[in-house]
């Protein structure tokens, strides 16, 4: 059982866990044992409320697939268990993310001497042009 927060935990058999051979040097070690942990998570599947599935799908994030997957590799330890916790540590984390709320933008205007700032801006830009170009014949 993952708990992600007070209201909602993932149980174990959503998460399709997998030991892999970690990439990289490592020598005879690395050759051999299975180490590294790839962790499966189908967020349509999933028992998480509909808005939180709503949210981590549409997180710009290159671990979830187009079809709804979220992908994690872990092979920073050499064992096989800290890698299967960091892999569920790091999903915890992006779920995480999802279950904030952006809180709603509130439309302003510029204030007035904003908008001065700006005319007299254009009003200076206008004049510097305005010198530009040939100059009378006699001048």
């Amino acid at each position: 059982m993952v708990r992600i927060n007070r209201q909602i935990t993932i149980p174990d058999d959503e998460l399709e866990i997998s030991a892999i051979r970690a990439q990289g040097a490592g020598g005879q070690h690395v050759n051999k044992a299975a180490t590294a942990v790839h962790l499966r998570f189908d967020i349509a599947a999933s028992s998480l409320p509909r808005d939180i599935k709503q949210r981590l799908r549409a997180l710009p994030d290159q671990r979830i697939s187009a079809d709804g997957v979220v992908v994690i590799k872990a092979q920073k330890s050499r064992s096989q268990a800290r890698n299967r916790e960091d892999a569920v540590a790091r999903l915890r984390a992006l779920i995480q993310t999802a279950t904030r709320r952006a809180p709603a933008r509130i439309p302003t205007r510029p204030g007035q001497a904003a908008r001065r700032r700006r005319v007299e801006s254009k009003v200076k830009r206008g004049r510097i042009k305005a010198m530009r170009g040939r100059t009378p014949p006699g001048e």
